[in-house]
């Protein structure tokens, strides 16, 4: 199997996009691509180059419309031109799919220079403030929001140079449908609370998540907890105190004058720099030795896959979604035909009443799925999807859940994770209109996995397939089990007794397990579980419905989703 292996990657490594950008090697992979190292063979110099992945089974009329849309958003990022912003080179086309090619930064992320140092000095974090406020000042005059800035995004050079990257191309292509809202998979321990509460994604937005970076350059840590429960980041983001730092840095008057609930008493980018004129290193020198630069590198092997703060590798790339004005001009006729769709067309659903009810019945779920796109929405008591431009203001009657899903429709999905593991498309029975998104988790005391979440159009009902590959090569289903129990206090946690099963091909016997858990709001839900060991790899296949309707959920859902799911070959 390793010569197998071995020539797939040298097969790889001679891949030629567009006939000038061969393909080197990987830096990293994720839900939304691969990035590669790679070789512009016109121009002689190293780039980086993002394949852009589309998930199995896409139809072709949604292909072409996410291919559409990643030549929109390069228009709009092609804009940027400044020292701190990560450019953009080009956008290749190789059998009708899309490239995008960046300006290569060898170097590492302030995420892994934060875990491999801890916290950076006052000349250093001031450095960093400068720069990433500058890029920031040139797109937001650009018209463009960056959406998703943390450490992870900052990258500094083994020469010193500090840029901002992951302005936005196609982040995640299964999140297509749910990122056009404009709310940003992943990172909840620096989203704004306006943009957590599922309100509109505008400048200041990045005010505060550039107040939660520096919070975390001068304090060690992120200003909320990255490894917690998804749904209480969130709500401790929209409801709790805003956290303050600890240390006496100069730095902490700018970080409190950034996170600022309000979003119009944040304190201005120009505000930001005018304060590090007294801070900054000498002129033509820098804050970061080489040592310190390439200690973070040697570093990055170490460090989990992905937590709830991706970083999957150490240059992360460009990858929001920009809204309204961050879109650029139509780019012209594409390169390719829009194909028709050769599947029933879904229907649209138009937006969820914004009650109390429904809202915590949302978050219900949510919590259990792993919290992201929806449980950010429901938070603030805002529908799944946006309703339609013609009717917004127009009431919608929520017609009455129905648990009887009627005819299931096969549906493929693929587990990846951001490292490659292959082995991760699989098939699942879905009720029809049940909306997909992909999570990229890193478990303490477990390996990296990937979650498939499937969810109804009302909110209540989830369906999540997770894989953990290469998990029994050191862990064992109790160590899963414990691990679940571990992300809720002791009241809020009942476990029933698990009961063996004779699928999986693993080292243990296949499991049958029920919980019911109670969130901070006291909302009951239930959650079956089919825990399947398939050689080193370990698969939940779960289903959470309200704990009012276990009974009829567990035969309606669970008993009829959970048999269909197989792993492909």
């Amino acid at each position: 199997m390793g010569d197998v292996v071995s020539e797939t990657k040298a097969e790889q490594a001679e891949r030629v996009i567009a006939g000038r950008y061969r393909l080197v090697s990987v830096i990293g992979h994720g839900s939304m691509g691969t990035v590669w190292r790679a070789y512009d063979e016109f121009l002689h110099r190293t780039v980086a180059v993002k394949e852009i992945r589309l998930p199995p089974g896409m139809p072709q009329s949604q292909a072409d419309e996410v291919r559409e849309r990643t030549l929109r958003e390069a228009r709009a990022i092609g804009v940027l031109s400044h020292p701190n912003v990560v450019t953009l080179h080009d956008i290749a086309q190789e059998n009708g799919d899309p490239y995008v090619v960046m300006e290569h930064v060898p170097g590492s992320s302030l995420a892994h220079l934060l875990r491999s140092k801890g916290p950076l000095d006052t000349t250093q974090a001031a450095a960093v403030a400068d720069a990433v406020a500058a890029a920031l000042q040139a797109a937001h005059q650009a018209g463009i929001t960056h959406r998703d800035v943390k450490p992870a995004n900052v990258l500094i050079a083994t020469d010193g140079r500090i840029k901002l990257a992951d302005f936005g191309i196609a982040r995640n292509i299964s999140e297509n449908t749910l990122t056009k809202t404009g709310i940003t998979l992943g990172s909840p321990a620096y989203i704004a609370p306006e943009v957590a509460s599922g309100g509109e994604v505008t400048h200041n937005a990045d005010l505060w998540s550039l107040g939660a970076t520096l919070f975390a350059t001068i304090e060690g840590h992120a200003p909320y907890n990255p490894d917690g429960d998804i749904i209480a980041t969130l709500l401790e983001v929209v409801n709790g105190e805003v956290p303050r730092p600890a240390s006496d840095s100069p730095m902490a008057g700018i970080v409190s004058g950034l996170m600022v609930k309000e979003p119009a008493g944040r304190m201005t980018l120009a505000e930001v720099r005018r304060r590090m004129y007294g801070l900054l290193p000498e002129p033509g020198t820098s804050p970061f030795t080489a040592e310190e630069i390439t200690g973070a590198e040697r570093f990055i092997p170490a460090q989990p896959a992905r937590s709830v703060e991706p970083d999957p590798d150490p240059q992360p790339q460009p990858a929001a979604e920009p809204e309204g004005p961050s879109l650029a001009a139509d780019p012209g006729p594409l390169p390719f035909t829009p194909s028709p769709s050769p599947v029933e067309p879904v229907p649209v659903r138009r937006g969820v009443p914004r009650t109390l009810v429904y809202a915590a019945a949302a978050l219900v779920f949510f919590a259990a799925a792993g919290g992201g796109f929806a449980a950010a929405r429901y938070a603030g008591g805002k529908p799944l999807l946006p309703a339609e431009p013609t009717l917004i203001e127009q009431p919608v009657v929520q017609p009455p859940p129905s648990i009887q899903a009627g005819d299931l429709v096969p549906r493929v999905g693929d587990a990846a994770t951001l490292k490659g593991a292959k082995g991760g498309v699989f098939t699942i029975n879905v009720p029809p209109g049940w909306e997909t998104f992909v999570e990229e988790r890193q478990p303490k005391n477990l390996p990296a996995s990937t979650r498939v979440h499937y969810l109804s159009p009302d909110g209540r009902y989830a369906l999540t397939v997770e894989r953990f590959p290469g998990f029994f090569d050191r862990h064992k289903v109790s160590q899963y089990k414990d691990a679940v129990q571990a992300t809720w206090p002791k009241d809020a946690f009942v476990s029933g007794d698990p009961l063996a099963q004779p699928f999986g091909t693993g080292p243990e016997p296949g499991q049958y397990w029920k919980y019911n858990t109670v969130d901070a709001g006291s909302l009951r839900r239930t959650t079956y579980s089919n825990i399947i060991p398939l050689t080193v790899d370990l698969w939940v296949v779960s289903v959470t419905v309200p704990t009012v309707e276990e009974d009829t959920g567990k035969g309606a859902l669970f008993d009829r989703i959970a048999p269909s799911f197989k792993v492909t070959p």
